[in-house]
């Protein structure tokens, strides 16, 4: 009887934790810098703002470290890991810029049908209305054009650039004169296992002023 007690307590343990937590240490965990090899004279003030200066390289860099996984999360050799990036500021006509956060990972809308009007000078523009004849570019590196569909099921997946498959992921971001002066919201989103498993999210937000 006691016996049969104790193969009964181990059967359910088993199956509250059908698979292994995803990361080595318990804890998925990632971390997001500025890139000081390109950008030397970057650094974190103590408001938590991350300043960089123009330097004629027309991007700046963000280099990411992440958790490593357990073994049941890595197929021959590669982690199944990825990072996904958006900011709120764009690119348009004549490098003219405007800041708005159409879709962000942390669930930000312009609002849902991407028809809220943005300024540019004395005219007002929607997104859709920009992306029929320039399409505006996220410093990302994506952009919304007319061709994309705005209310399908993977609309969110097409608002953000993704680095994949490795424990050191780097992204480039747009940063040419005109943007000077600004300050640019970046969100984060570091993914690790997958999404039939039970896959964990870090998510950061870095503010950057550009000089």
């Amino acid at each position: 009887m006691l016996l049969m007690g104790f193969i009964f307590l181990f059967a359910c343990g088993k199956e509250e934790y059908p698979e292994p937590y995803p990361c080595k240490d318990g804890n998925c965990q990632s971390v997001f810098k500025i890139d000081r090899e390109l950008n030397p004279e970057a650094y974190l003030d103590n408001n938590g703002y991350w300043h960089i200066k123009y330097r004629e390289l027309k991007y700046f860099t963000i280099e990411g470290e992440l958790d490593e996984l357990y073994e049941d999360y890595i197929i021959n050799k590669v982690p199944l890991v990825e990072v996904a990036y958006d900011t709120d500021y764009w690119v348009w006509i004549n490098n003219l810029t405007f800041q708005i956060p159409i879709y962000s990972l942390f669930g930000l809308f312009s609002n849902e049908n991407y028809n809220t009007p943005i300024p540019v000078g004395n005219l007002e523009y929607t997104i859709t209305d920009m992306a029929k004849n320039h399409p505006p570019l996220n410093i990302a590196g994506y952009q919304i054009t007319d061709k994309m569909c705005m209310d399908c099921p993977y609309t969110p997946t097409l608002f953000d650039t993704y680095s994949k498959y490795t424990y050191n992921p780097r992204h480039m971001f747009l940063f040419i004169p005109e943007m000077v002066g600004d300050t640019v919201n970046i969100f984060i989103e570091a993914r690790f296992g997958e999404k039939e498993k039970n896959m964990v999210k870090d998510n950061h937000h870095l503010k950057i002023v550009l000089e």
